[in-house]
This record gives C-alpha cells, sequence and structure tokens, in this order.
C-alpha cells in the first residue's frame, strides 16, 4: 500500500470514530436509521464513483 492510501485509511476510520456515535443515538429506530444508512451509502458510493472517473 502506498503511504496517500494508508492517510487516506486513517483519516476515513477517524472521522468514522468521530460520526458514529451521534448517529447511532440519533437513529434509534430501525427504520430511521435503514433510511439514513441508505442515504450514506449513496452518497459514498457518488463519492467514490466521482474519483473513479478522475483517476
Amino acid at each position: 500500500m502506498e503511504t496517500h492510501q494508508v492517510m487516506s485509511a486513517v483519516f476515513l476510520i477517524a472521522v468514522l470514530a468521530l460520526v458514529l456515535p451521534g448517529f447511532l443515538s440519533t437513529n434509534s429506530k430501525i427504520k430511521q436509521f435503514m433510511n439514513n444508512l441508505s442515504i450514506w451509502a449513496v452518497i459514498v458510493l457518488i463519492i467514490v464513483v466521482i474519483i473513479y472517473l478522475i483517476k
């Protein structure tokens, strides 16, 4: 792995550690949790596709 990839992974894990507790506490109901999780999945998918197209 390149240094850039390792730093990106560390950054993403740090962001996840900061966001996850608040995300879980505000999504106490399973329907709301699944809805918000699907929205985040779409956002991440769009970002990955954009990054793939740029390279």
